[in-house]
């Protein structure tokens, strides 16, 4: 019972630091915008959705190692996703080139 109230509390948390970054950063939504991000190392913290293609995943994860970014996987579909980045539309992939005033990038695990 533990566990899934502490999975639920850090999915919450993610979620409203999410939103913040949506209000007071800056963002880049969607494959080829992430990937453009990438590219130019302007992304700071890439985040997923658990059913991105797998090969499209891979691909986002070697950018990602290559420019030494930190990769989150968002423990929900493309559509909560979307949800938590306050938008009416599926959202695969999502790239923060800014936190703003969130504390996303220091508080995810999985980010090095």
């Amino acid at each position: 019972m533990a566990s899934t109230k502490k999975t639920k509390k850090t999915h919450e948390s993610i979620n409203n630091r999410l939103a913040l970054v949506m209000k007071s950063g800056k963002y880049t939504l969607g494959y080829k915008t992430v990937l453009r991000s990438l590219r130019s190392s302007k992304a700071k913290l890439i985040i997923i959705s658990n059913n991105c293609p797998p090969l499209r995943k891979s691909e986002i994860e070697y950018y990602a190692m290559l420019s030494k970014v930190g990769v989150h996987h968002f423990n929900g579909n493309n559509v909560d996703l979307g949800t938590a980045c306050g938008k009416y539309f599926r959202v695969c992939c999502l790239g923060i080139t800014d936190p703003g005033d969130s504390d996303i990038i220091k508080s995810l695990p999985g980010e090095q």
